[in-house]
C-alpha cells in the first residue's frame, strides 16, 4: 500500500512540475507587460509580444522548440525588443484570465500570435501561426518588420 502511495505522490507531483515547466516563460522572456512598456521607453526597444497557449497548442509548442526557447534567438531579439510571453495554458486557469485583457485588447483570434510594438507600445507589425519556424527565418520577419516601421 505505501508504494502505490508513494507512486501516486510521485505522479501528483510530476504532473505539477510539467505545467509549471509549461507555463514558464522563455528563458530571457518576460511575464510583465507593463514593466516591459517602461523599459521599452527607458532603452528605446520595441516590444515582441507573444500570445501562446504552451500547454495545448502544436504550433506554439513548435515555436518554442524551434525559435523562442533558442538562446541563439534570444540573444540576437533582446538588442532591440523587449520579449513578453502572455501565455493561456489550459493547466493555469488563473494565468490564462490574467493575460485575458491583453488579448482582447490586441484582438487575438487564434494561437500563436506576436505583436510587435514600437517602444511608444504603438502596434507596427503582427504574424500568426508558425510561418517563421526557424531562428533565421524569425529574426529576418523582425528585420524587415522594423525596416517598415512607421511607414504606413
Amino acid at each position: 500500500m505505501k508504494a502505490i502511495t508513494w507512486l501516486a505522490s510521485f505522479g501528483v507531483a510530476a504532473m505539477a512540475l510539467t505545467s509549471s515547466a509549461l507555463a514558464a516563460p522563455h528563458e530571457g522572456w518576460t511575464t510583465d507587460y507593463e514593466a516591459a512598456l517602461k523599459q521599452a521607453k527607458e532603452e528605446d526597444k520595441s516590444i515582441l509580444l507573444e500570445f501562446t497557449g504552451s500547454d495545448w497548442c502544436p504550433p506554439c509548442k513548435l515555436m518554442r522548440k524551434e525559435v523562442f526557447g533558442k538562446k541563439e534567438f534570444v540573444e540576437a531579439a533582446k538588442k532591440d525588443y523587449i520579449l513578453v510571453e502572455l501565455d493561456f495554458p489550459r493547466s493555469d486557469k488563473e494565468l490564462a484570465e490574467k493575460n485575458q485583457p491583453l488579448a482582447e485588447e490586441f484582438e487575438i483570434r487564434g494561437f500563436p500570435t506576436v505583436v510587435l510594438l514600437d517602444s511608444e507600445g504603438k502596434e507596427f507589425s503582427r504574424t500568426v501561426g508558425a510561418q517563421y519556424r526557424t531562428v533565421e527565418d524569425f529574426l529576418g520577419y523582425l528585420k524587415d518588420a522594423a525596416s517598415k516601421k512607421g511607414l504606413d
